[in-house]
């Protein structure tokens, strides 16, 4: 099954679809599907591009690798679909967000209302072997979504680019920071969380940052399901 990208980010990416990488990319993951499994399911690696389009993007939020357990992973960084516990990395998010905001936990880990509101919730890699973290690192997907983010600092309207532990830092460079803001801090993981997440008070930081740029703010409070 050959990958399709939603409307608003073909115009803008379409073009890495065609290159060698890509084509190989699509090669190694038709393999990969055939022999194991891999999640996200098939069909919704582009799941961030399409509830979040290019034209919407107000904040990018950025993820490393999707979840790789059963049933978690559905094409939003962070995010498990509704019935499936919040891993520790997500429970830290939102411990996080009531001690910022007084945001109450919400019974699901489902950040589908984020992205709808311009949140473009986007991992580097966009596909894992199942219970293989990083399995599908340097297979092509870097490349890809690297495009992404320059296409999205290239964009004239001011972005805010989230980038929580050092992987996600190492792309700062490729944001045009005279123009966007940039909030930097430790990973919500529980092996850095206590070194830098928690205190960091990013959701209201990215609020702060939205009004500056005159836009509207997210609601960050997350509906129980």
């Amino acid at each position: 099954m050959k990958l399709k990208l939603p409307a608003s980010w073909q115009a803008v990416v379409g073009d890495e679809l065609d290159q060698p990488y890509f084509k190989d990319l699509q090669a190694f993951l038709t393999k990969e599907r055939a022999e194991h499994t891999v999640y996200p399911p098939q069909g919704e690696e582009f799941s961030a591009l399409a509830l979040t389009p290019y034209d919407d993007v107000k904040v990018l939020l950025l993820g490393q690798d999707p979840y790789h357990d059963e049933g978690q992973a559905h094409g939003l960084a962070f995010s498990v679909r509704p019935g499936v516990k919040p891993p520790p990395s997500l429970k830290n998010i939102f411990k996080e967000l009531k001690s910022d905001l007084g945001c109450t936990v919400p019974n699901n880990g489902y950040l589908e209302p984020w992205a709808k509101q311009g949140v473009l919730l986007l991992n580097t890699a966009l596909t894992v072997r199942a219970h293989e973290a990083n399995s599908h690192r340097n297979k092509g997907w870097e490349k890809f979504t690297d495009a992404i983010f320059r296409k999205t600092s290239e964009r004239p309207d001011p972005v805010v680019f989230v980038l929580w532990g050092g992987n996600a830092q190492k792309k700062a460079s490729l944001f045009d920071t005279d123009r966007h803001t940039i909030i930097q801090s430790a990973h919500p993981s529980p092996l850095s969380a206590k070194s830098g997440f928690f205190g960091s008070k990013p959701f209201s930081a990215i609020n702060a940052a939205l009004r500056r740029h005159g836009k509207s703010e997210i609601d960050w409070q997350l509906p129980d399901l």
